[in-house]
């Protein structure tokens, strides 16, 4: 079995970060699954029996207001995984998690991965450090929706998607990056038409493409340098 496991790699930087014994202990739960763009993972207030971990793909975790305004208060890809509330023995969220760029990964039942991460000492620190870096996402994307400018809030998005899939090229439309930054489809055309003029960005027919990484981190409000830098500094980007 441990030689399997030394020729399996995974994508998934909770999985990766696993030393061979307990990715062995851990391996038999985790289920192949396909993550098609709009599929939801976890509903409001429904209780979480299933953890996910992406390997590509990008999970959005949106909370909805009562008149129907939704805003994403944060991501989820390769860098952690989907199920924070069981692992927290919270059972359940106000909040949706849906598949907002199409992917792939892994799912277990939230009970074994609760029962497995009792047992094991890297599993558990593992799974802690990629909650501490979604809280601190989370934070500092409340602090970004409230503070900053739209294209300043749009170039931190396509950065943090970007790093999440590893790909300069993401599959995303207006109307959705409108519902992510809890805007009008109107806005976020001028905003990315503001960083395409600077040539930072490029889009078309649902997608949208990174022509100058370094110059779109310069146009990005100081969030994603904050968060960026907590991800890489926990081993997960």
């Amino acid at each position: 079995m441990q030689t399997g496991l030394k020729l399996k790699s995974y994508s998934n930087r909770v999985l990766a970060s696993l030393p061979i014994l307990e990715m062995g202990q851990l391996a038999p739960y985790l289920l192949p699954v396909d993550l098609p763009r709009h599929l939801t993972l976890h509903e409001p207030g429904q209780d979480v029996d299933t953890v996910f971990f992406p390997e590509a793909g990008i999970c959005s975790i949106v909370a909805a207001m009562e008149d129907g305004i939704t805003i994403e208060v944060g991501i989820i890809g390769r860098d952690g995984f989907v199920g924070t509330p069981a692992i927290l023995g919270a059972d359940h969220s106000p909040n949706r998690c849906f598949m907002q760029i199409p992917g792939h990964g892994f799912k277990m039942k939230a009970k074994i991965l609760i029962e497995q991460a009792g047992a094991s000492g890297p599993l558990r620190l593992s799974l802690l450090r990629s909650v501490q870096a979604l809280i601190v996402q989370t934070a500092q994307t409340a602090a970004c929706n409230r503070v900053h400018e739209l294209h300043e809030r749009l170039a931190r998005w396509l950065l943090m998607c970007s790093d999440r899939v590893q790909s300069d090229r993401l599959s995303i439309t207006h109307e959705s990056l409108a519902t992510m930054l809890g805007t009008r489809r109107s806005s976020v055309t001028v905003a990315a038409a503001t960083l395409q003029k600077t040539g930072l960005i490029s889009h078309a027919r649902g997608h949208v493409t990174i022509e100058n990484r370094a110059g779109l981190v310069d146009a990005a409000c100081e969030c994603y340098t904050v968060v960026h830098k907590e991800y890489v500094r926990l081993g997960l980007l």
